[in-house]
Order: C-alpha cells, then structure tokens, then sequence
C-alpha cells in the first residue's frame, strides 16, 4: 500500500551537497585539470552527519597517482551546515595498475565497492573545454 507521497529518488553517486563542497575542497589542493578519474562510495549517515569519501586519480608523467578525499558535513543541530574534509595521496604506481591501485584504497567493512562518476558532474566544463571552478 502505497502512502501516496511520491518518493524521491536518490541523488546521483558523487552529487549533493557533501560532495559539492568536497569538489571544492579538492580544487585547492591540486589542478583540477590534472584529474584522470573519480569514485565515490556510497555516503553514509550517523548522528546528524553525513560521511563521504571520493578516490581520485591524476597522471604525473608516466605514473599514476591516487587519492582519497573525505568529508563530514553536520546537517542536523547546532553545527548545522559545518563541513570538514582532508585529502591524501595513498599511492602511486604505472599507468596500466589503476584498477589495482583503486582497490587498495582503504575501505569501511561490508562496503560496496566504490562508483566511477564522470569529473564532469564535480567540475562541468565550460565552452572552451576547461573546467567550470565556480
């Protein structure tokens, strides 16, 4: 039986709020035009916060270099709308090791495996193909 509210649908992997601030927070530590990939896990929400984190890939010459980025954003009580990220590099290795280099990112247990998203939905580009920093 249905409550006769239509039910929302949930947001797009790597899209809201959390993961708009994150995206900044990301374009002050590194060129964004540098980006290779981008995954994100599914966020999740305990005692008023929500938790996310991203992996992110940037080529440096014939390398490639992984990332992880997290935040905490507080939407519930007094510290509603206070947001915290950090960003670290966790690993570096050849081109052709991305998919291995992805999956030794730590995980939270019983997590599923991280979502690629397109850089495009954290940084759209403009017309004349670089990307739109706000």
């Amino acid at each position: 039986m249905g409550t006769g509210y239509p039910l929302a649908a949930p947001p797009e992997p790597g899209a809201g709020a959390g993961w708009a601030l994150l995206a900044e927070a990301v374009a002050t530590q590194l060129p964004v035009a540098d980006l290779h990939g981008l995954w994100v896990f599914r966020p999740f929400r305990r005692e008023g916060k929500e938790y996310g984190t991203a992996i992110l890939s940037r080529v440096e010459g014939d390398r490639l270099v992984i990332y992880t980025a997290r935040y905490a954003h507080t939407l519930k009580g007094k510290k509603r709308g206070e947001f915290v990220s950090e960003f670290a590099e966790v690993g570096r290795g050849p081109l052709e090791a991305l998919d291995e280099l992805v999956a030794l990112v730590p995980k939270r247990t019983e997590e599923e495996p991280p979502v690629q998203i397109p850089l495009e939905r954290w940084y759209p580009v403009e017309a004349d193909g670089a990307p739109d920093l706000g």
